[in-house]
């Protein structure tokens, strides 16, 4: 089964954290939410979420892939801490995958890991950086690392992380529950 490590900030984009998490869930991923440190978080429009651990433990695990919820001021929490850079650089040179959306394709972008990749995030998020091959496709990939645009992107965003760890049909049958045609 495919593990994932959804890491949660303070401010970050509740429908983000939460669709990403409920449709892999649906999917038969195994999902940590783990909170910087041991409080509840609170997110970007006052949802109170409950990690399911703290970042500190959930590092005593391998995952196949980490997804960043956007945000403001969740990316730049997220973005502020060494162990989220450490780990992302390490997901990296073991060649597994990394996901961010909205705000949070910056963190990606300070720790050195977008250059030359095609990406997107919500507009203006990435403006600071260079070298970057930027898109405003609702979901980018590039290889092992997928980026996407906002809230209103979560379900898409959501649905290529399901293809990518457990295939095509999988991805199929749970947007078919969905019911969104």
């Amino acid at each position: 089964m495919a593990n994932v490590l959804v890491p949660l900030a303070q401010g970050c984009e509740e429908l983000e954290a939460i669709t990403v998490v409920d449709l892999l869930r649906r999917a038969g991923v195994s999902v940590v939410t783990a909170g910087l440190d041991d409080k509840p978080v609170r997110a970007a429009r006052g949802t109170v979420m409950v990690p399911d651990t703290t970042l500190d433990e959930a590092l005593n695990q391998e995952y196949d892939m980490v997804v960043l919820p956007g945000g403001v001021p969740g990316a730049d929490h997220l973005d502020g801490d060494p162990r989220i850079r450490g780990l992302l650089k390490k997901m990296v040179d073991e060649d597994r995958f990394t996901a961010a959306i909205c705000a949070a394709p910056k963190v990606l972008a300070s720790t050195g890991l977008l250059a030359g990749k095609k990406v997107t995030s919500f507009p203006g998020a990435l403006d600071a950086f260079d070298g970057l091959d930027y898109r405003t496709d609702p979901v980018v990939q590039d290889g092992k690392l997928i980026t996407s645009r906002g809230p209103g992107t979560a379900m898409d965003f959501a649905l290529t992380l399901i293809e990518n760890l457990v295939g095509r049909d999988r991805r199929d049958e749970v947007e078919a529950g969905l019911q969104r045609t």
